[in-house]
Parts: structure tokens; C-alpha cells; sequence
């Protein structure tokens, strides 16, 4: 029974921290553009140039 005095108030700081950091993602506008990244994945405007295709000998 005294193993609780140290895992609730450890898991209260755990909870805590996740709420913390899920804020500072939405305050640093992590999840504003949401399909953008996938987007841009799947977008085919390379302008990266291709390298050359081999001549067959």
C-alpha cells in the first residue's frame, strides 16, 4: 500500500506533462495544416532534375 504513495502522484505529473506538451503543440500550431504535409508527399512537382537514363550497350 505504500507503493501508492509514490505511483499516484507519479502518475498525476505524467498526466500533467502530456496535457503540458499537448497544449504547446496546439500553441505552436502543429496541427493547424493537417492534410498540407500529406499533400505535398504525394505531389509530383519535383523540380529536382532526373538523373540520366543509361543507353543500353
Amino acid at each position: 500500500m505504500e507503493v501508492m504513495v509514490i505511483l499516484v502522484p507519479l502518475a498525476l505529473m505524467l498526466g500533467l506533462l502530456g496535457l503540458a506538451a499537448f497544449l504547446w503543440s496546439l500553441k505552436s500550431g502543429q496541427y493547424e495544416d493537417l492534410d498540407g504535409a500529406a499533400w505535398r508527399a504525394i505531389s509530383d512537382d519535383d523540380q529536382t532534375p532526373r538523373p540520366p537514363a543509361k543507353e543500353p550497350a
